[in-house]
Parts: structure tokens; sequence; C-alpha cells
């Protein structure tokens, strides 16, 4: 029994450790906006259609890299940038942690499109939007080669998660978190 404790400490000092660290090593604007840059080419390459899905949204986050290690209790963080007519208009944390079954380390990259003027409206004004509380996210699973039909998604707001690497099961948005940085 205390030996079982003493490794659920161990793995919660280790996440507590990660997140930390990811606020010390934060990301310059202009790193963030670059590493956004290439996550929306590979998520237009990649997903056919992105770019009229995009073309739709009243705006869109983008976080190029974000990191999920687990080991019974788990921990996601990652930067990324609000776009709204193309152009970066403020910076976002996104955090979320977990207890229960999980194992592993992933990375992945997310676009949530914000489809209507009033669901961008409610996140922006909001302090730390938080979904599953604040707004729902329509969550779609894209691999490479896939196509989306944005005809057919009627959600006001919609998250994709594109590009994971390292071994996690695991795709869901619910009760992460996102903050507004100043970057400025």
């Amino acid at each position: 029994m205390m030996k079982n404790r003493s490794k659920l400490i161990r793995s919660a000092s280790m996440i507590v450790t990660l997140l930390f660290a990811g606020t010390v090593l934060a990301a310059s604007a202009s790193k963030i906006d670059r590493e956004s840059n290439k996550a929306l080419v590979v998520f237009r390459d990649d997903v056919n259609g992105a770019h009229v899905f995009l073309d739709q949204a009243a705006g869109y986050l983008v976080f190029p890299r974000v990191i999920k290690v687990g080991i019974g209790i788990g921990a996601e963080t990652g930067e990324g940038v609000l776009r709204v007519g193309g152009q970066s208009v403020a910076y976002y944390r996104t955090t979320s942690g977990s207890i229960g079954l999980q194992l592993g380390a992933q990375a992945k990259s997310i676009v949530i499109a914000f489809m209507t003027k009033e669901s961008l409206k409610k996140f922006r004004e909001s302090d730390g939007w938080k979904v599953g509380i604040d707004g729902s996210v329509a969550l779609i699973d894209l691999g490479a080669g896939k196509t989306i039909d944005s005809n057919n998604i009627k959600d006001p707001v919609v998250g994709f998660i594109f590009g994971s690497k390292g071994l996690m099961y695991n795709l869901t948005l619910e009760g992460s978190k996102f903050s507004k940085l100043d970057k400025s």
C-alpha cells in the first residue's frame, strides 16, 4: 500500500513539474505564430476540406503542440494563438488534468474553430473558458487523408485533434481550460 502511494506521489510530482516547466519555458508570441503556421499547413495538407472549414469560421484557436503525460494521474498543457480574419489577436494556454487508467506520453496539435460570431464572442469575453462548463466542443478526430464536410457540421464550436505522436489512449478536450496569456 505504501509502495503504491509512493509511486502515485512521484507521478504527481513529475506531472506538476512538467506543467511548471511549461509555464517557465513559455514561448514568445512570434514562436507560437511560427509553430501555429506550420501546424495549419499540416492540417490543410492532411485533411481535405480544412481550408474551407477555416475560411467559414469566425475565428479559430491553434495549439501547435499540446503535451500529455500520464501515470495514473495525467496532465496536459500547450500554448496557442487565436486567429480572427487570419490575424493573431490573442495567445492562450490550454491545461487539463485527469485521474484514471492512463500510462504514457503524447504530443498532438489542436485546432478549435468558432463557427459563429456568438461562440467566438463568448470565448473572448470569458475569464478562463473551460470545455464542458463554459461551452461544448464537437470533437472531430481526423487522420491523414480524411475529409471534413463543413456543410454537415452544425455545432458552434468544433475541435480537431491531429498529428498525434506517442503512446496515450485518450483523445478528449473535456475539462480542458483555456487561459489568456499576456504576450505583449
